[in-house]
């Protein structure tokens, strides 16, 4: 499968599992996580998500660029909207959303991480919106909340150069919540969302 679920004491863990491929999206993966997630914002015993990718070189490194290259314009139109359904609905879900951030977090990698509500960077992270390098903007709502996040001066460079942002300049610009070394990392994510799930579901979910 190319999208893991593991819930254990109301948190549930789901990790993109294309790890030869980066964690980058193909059509197959961006289905199953969005039925993932559609189950688990259902699921009133999950009192918080963590979403990362498999191994320790990605998140999720955007795009599948050779399903990209293959698909006709109204294909690619297609693509790009159920990416975007995507992230709007991690940022819809009931319950807060944390991405462990573990290496490349690239074009749909980035808007994924940034739709959450934290994120938690391994010191490998790396994070670029590198879409206008390809010739089209960042499509999945990036352009709408990283400004928000980290202002729009900020958002703007790393949206029209696509350069890359380390995970400690990352920390220091406000993207991320914190930095850890990429083997605590998972630990870290899963005590923050522990904090949570302490607390009254009904005050978190109206807060």
């Amino acid at each position: 499968m190319a999208v893991d679920v593991e819930i254990n004491d109301g948190v549930a863990v789901v990790t993109m599992n294309r790890p030869g491929a980066l964690n980058a999206f193909n059509s197959e993966q961006i289905d199953l996580l969005a039925d993932a997630l559609r189950v688990i914002g259902n699921d009133s015993a999950v009192r918080a998500v963590i979403l990362t990718g498999a191994g320790d070189r990605a998140f999720a490194a955007g795009a599948d660029i050779k399903e990209m290259s293959a698909l006709t314009p109204a294909e690619g139109l297609a693509f790009g909207r159920k990416g975007q359904a995507l992230t709007n609905a991690v940022e819809l879900l009931p319950q807060p959303v944390f991405a462990a951030v573990n290496g490349y977090a690239f074009g749909g990698g980035c808007e994924l991480a940034i739709a959450c509500d934290f994120r938690i960077a391994a010191e490998n992270a790396r994070f670029a919106q590198p879409e206008v390098g390809l010739g089209v903007p960042p499509g999945w709502g990036g352009t709408q909340r990283l400004p928000r996040l980290i202002g729009p001066g900020f958002a703007a460079e790393m949206i029209y150069t696509g350069r890359h942002v380390h995970a400690e300049e990352a920390l220091r610009i406000g993207l991320v919540n914190a930095v850890h070394p990429i083997e605590d990392l998972a630990a870290a994510a899963r005590e923050l969302a522990m904090q949570i799930v302490k607390n009254s579901p009904v005050a978190v979910r109206s807060a």
